[in-house]
């Protein structure tokens, strides 16, 4: 009895034909990077990880194209078929990629000793904190002035009349201020 190396699927039994090697162009890989994506984030992998984890995806499938390894069944529909395809592909790539350690324990910081002293902290938490206070940077003074009134403890009632504002005036400010940073921070994360 000869042995199969270690994750080879078995032979087929000699009565059953292989089915056709479909070789579909590159844009329809393309085309559906949509749903690799959608596939990535459903999976868990962290939105910093997702765009290199797509072009593996889109590699690793144009490489089993190339290899004759995409036979579709001839009755699918060809698209349906070739998504369904690729969330395999995704899948499989997003749980290798999940399962390696320095996924699992690497937080990205600046300082390699930066958290020796810090409780246990979301890496992803982290980096939405950083993008948040680069967006917050970026406002112009006067937005980014109101917003800190906002959260510290002086009211925006006294730093209207400190600067001799109507509150509404004020509010409505903070409002614009709010929905700027919302955008900033929204625009820098996709």
């Amino acid at each position: 009895m000869t042995r199969r190396p270690h994750g080879a699927l078995p032979a087929p039994p000699p009565s059953t034909p292989l089915r056709p090697a479909v070789s579909p162009p590159p844009g329809a890989l393309v085309a559906e990077r949509r749903l690799i994506e959608t596939t990535l984030a459903a999976c868990g992998v962290p939105a910093r990880d997702r765009e290199d984890l797509l072009q593996i995806v889109l590699i690793a499938a144009w490489g089993a194209i190339q290899a004759g390894r995409y036979r579709p069944h001839p009755r699918a529909h060809p698209r349906r078929a070739l998504q369904a395809w690729l969330r395999g592909i995704a899948w499989r790539q997003a749980g290798q990629h999940l399962g390696r350690a320095h996924v699992r324990r690497e937080i990205p910081v600046d300082g390699p000793r930066a958290l020796a002293d810090e409780g246990s902290v979301a890496p992803e938490g982290r980096l939405l904190a950083r993008a948040a206070l680069r967006a917050l940077a970026e406002l112009p003074a006067p937005q980014r002035e109101l917003l800190l009134v906002a959260i510290g403890r002086r009211t925006i009632t006294a730093h209207a009349r400190a600067r001799g504002l109507s509150p509404s005036t004020t509010a409505r400010r903070l409002h614009l201020a709010r929905t700027a940073l919302a955008r900033r921070i929204a625009r820098r994360l996709w």
